[in-house]
């Protein structure tokens, strides 16, 4: 009997955040706004990857919270060499789901604008085709 077999799929993103603080010295994470892990679905430790649309970095940290309402996108510990107060980046969270859990599933994007307040919210569909399959 075959086990169940998970795959790691798009969970949310938010598109284009605008990165409000580097801290180096501060302990690793990434610190993002409240209002936008509630809006994503987003929680405090989950893993992300980052990408920064500026040169091209990418990286991988945790979640920290944010103060409701401060916009705030802060890169902390190590990843801040790799990122700068106005770089956008581009925070993507992956979940490990069943083919029965992928067909139901419909990723939350959240395209920020320059102030880090949402600009566009939709959610994508899943592949028609491989969501049958199972």
């Amino acid at each position: 009997m075959a086990g169940l077999m998970l795959r790691p799929v798009l969970y949310c993103k938010l598109h284009h955040a605008a990165v409000t603080q580097a801290d180096p010295e501060y302990v690793g994470s990434i610190t993002i706004d409240a209002d936008l892990l509630k809006a994503s679905g987003l929680r405090v430790n989950d893993k992300v990857l980052i990408a920064n649309c500026r040169n091209g970095e990418r990286f991988e940290t945790y979640v920290f919270r944010g103060e409701p309402g401060s916009g705030i996108i802060g890169i902390n510990g190590a990843a801040a060499l790799l990122a700068q107060p106005g770089d956008r980046v581009i925070i993507l969270h992956f979940a490990q789901m069943s083919d029965a859990e992928y067909a139901e599933h419909h990723p939350r994007v959240l395209v920020m604008n320059a102030d880090n307040t949402i600009a566009e919210s939709w959610n994508y569909d899943p592949d028609p085709v491989l969501a049958s399959v199972g």
